[in-house]
């Protein structure tokens, strides 16, 4: 086999795809656990993670050479429905074509997660508290990252190497045909090996396999109380919303680095990977670790997670979008003083930007919502115009900077902790990195441009100190 069709095969085995909705369970978390729940119930003789892998959930050659070869594909077990079974069957199996994801759920936090790189790093996890066994790689590795994230990202470097542009590496986001009832997902741009649902489910995997490690617990009370239930609970933010930031502690500086390195080197020894790297030589090797570590840091740690506009329902943009000169050399701060209450779920955040561009386009009769980015309190920015268009949000100014509104009422009280941070520390440094503001920006509140109370007192006094504050 040539090169050529090697890096095919692993492109094909690392990414996940859809097939058409058939009346199955909604591809939801909440039937995932309820599936995990059943087997975990019925003690069929085997772990779910196993089961996972029998079906296909660890096909790439790394994941076996880790793992092992996959167990026989069991019977159908009695503990779940035709359906169920029918559903987790086809969200492991290994997929015959790099296109839309179906080997992913939707999770109540409005996160995509691939259930592949999720279930692998939960078996590492296992395996580590039960002290069961895994094959001996050399050179050595940490398997909790070999299985989930190192070897897609070293493989997607490795692909895009020698100036190909074109050639995604990571991402992209995609979108849900229906958030209620979630059966069929569509990408938002090239497929690469790790579209976003992978890179979700894969740091995901490390997050609960290092859980898993340290205090074993059923794996449906894990994934409950990792995901919360249903669209979301008001009792507050479920831990996978802070999956970015727990993933960047966890790491460190480096680590990623030196797994995705370690991990080429085991591909460089495996019959089916050997041809791919023969004429990559250890400094090469090095050089392309660094950038995919660097990239995915900053792609998936440092940079805040944006819900894109198809997940929250918007309406098309009346007309013709006109677009920014980038870089913008100005934020400007709001509130959305309606909604009045801070929204704190995936679906209360959904529903208060529809509710806010109805008023926008209908009201107001504007061409579309008017931030460019909108701050929920669930640990979520969502998309309005986005990066890359002219808002409505600073009359008179709207060419010239990003307007960002947090939903709720500020002028009494102030936006979570948590909140507060998603933009300051999160969002606006992200801008800069990646060129979309100037380093040099000024950061303004809506009322310093307009007659109105907006941001709120309490919101206003606040960004005063904030970084750009002028």
């Amino acid at each position: 086999m040539g090169a050529a069709s090697c890096a095919m095969l692993l492109l094909l085995a690392l990414s996940v795809c859809a097939q058409p909705g058939t009346g199955l369970p909604p591809r939801h978390m909440d039937s995932v656990v309820q599936i995990v729940e059943a087997l975990e119930s019925s003690e069929p003789g085997f772990t779910v993670p196993e089961l996972a892998r029998a079906l296909g959930g660890c096909s790439t050659p790394g994941c076996r050479a880790v793992l092992g070869e996959p167990p026989d594909v069991p019977p159908a077990p009695p503990a779940l429905t035709h359906e169920q079974w029918l559903l987790f069957t086809q969200l492991l199996r290994r997929r015959a074509a790099a296109a839309p994801e179906g080997g992913a759920v939707l999770a109540p936090d409005g996160s995509t997660v691939a259930l592949g790189p999720l279930f692998a790093g939960i078996e590492v996890g296992l395996k580590r508290a039960t002290g069961g066994p895994t094959p001996t790689i050399e050179p050595p590795i940490d398997a909790l990252y070999a299985v989930t994230i190192a070897e897609a990202l070293g493989t997607s470097f490795l692909l895009a190497r020698g100036g190909d542009s074109h050639r995604a590496t990571l991402g992209p986001a995609g979108c849900w045909d229906n958030v209620d009832d979630p059966q069929n997902y569509t990408l938002l741009g090239p497929p690469s090996p790790i579209p976003d649902a992978v890179a979700i489910g894969a740091m995901d995997g490390v997050l609960l396999g290092a859980q898993l490690a340290r205090e074993p617990i059923p794996l449906a009370d894990l994934l409950r109380g990792y995901y919360g239930t249903g669209n979301g609970t008001e009792k507050g933010r479920p831990p996978s919303s802070y999956r970015r930031r727990d993933f960047g502690v966890l790491t460190g500086p480096g680590k990623l680095e030196e797994e995705v390195v370690a991990m080429l080197r085991v591909l460089r020894e495996l019959p089916p990977t050997q041809e791919l790297l023969e004429d990559v030589g250890p400094e090469e090797m090095v050089a392309i670790a660094r950038q995919a570590a660097r990239d995915f840091t900053e792609v998936y740690v440092e940079c805040p997670a944006i819900v894109p506009r198809c997940m929250w329902g918007a309406r098309p943009y009346r007309g013709t979008p006109k677009p920014l000169t980038l870089p913008l050399g100005s934020v400007y701060i709001h509130h959305t003083s309606s909604p009045s209450d801070p929204c704190r779920t995936f679906a209360a955040c959904a529903r208060a930007m529809r509710a806010m561009q109805r008023f926008h386009q209908d009201t107001r009769g504007w061409d579309d919502i008017g931030y460019s980015f909108v701050v929920g309190s669930d640990g979520y920015l969502y998309q309005g115009r986005g990066w890359h268009w002219v808002g409505a949000h600073t009359k008179g100014y709207n060419s010239k900077g990003y307007g960002v509104g947090y939903v709720g009422d500020f002028s009494a009280t102030l936006p979570d902790p948590d909140t507060i941070a998603l933009v300051r520390d999160e969002l606006l440094p992200c801008a800069v990195r990646t060129g979309r503001l100037h380093h040099n920006y000024t950061l303004r509140g809506h009322r310093q441009l307009g007659h109105t109370d907006c941001p709120g007192n309490s919101l206003f006094h606040e960004i005063e100190t904030w970084h750009g504050f002028k």
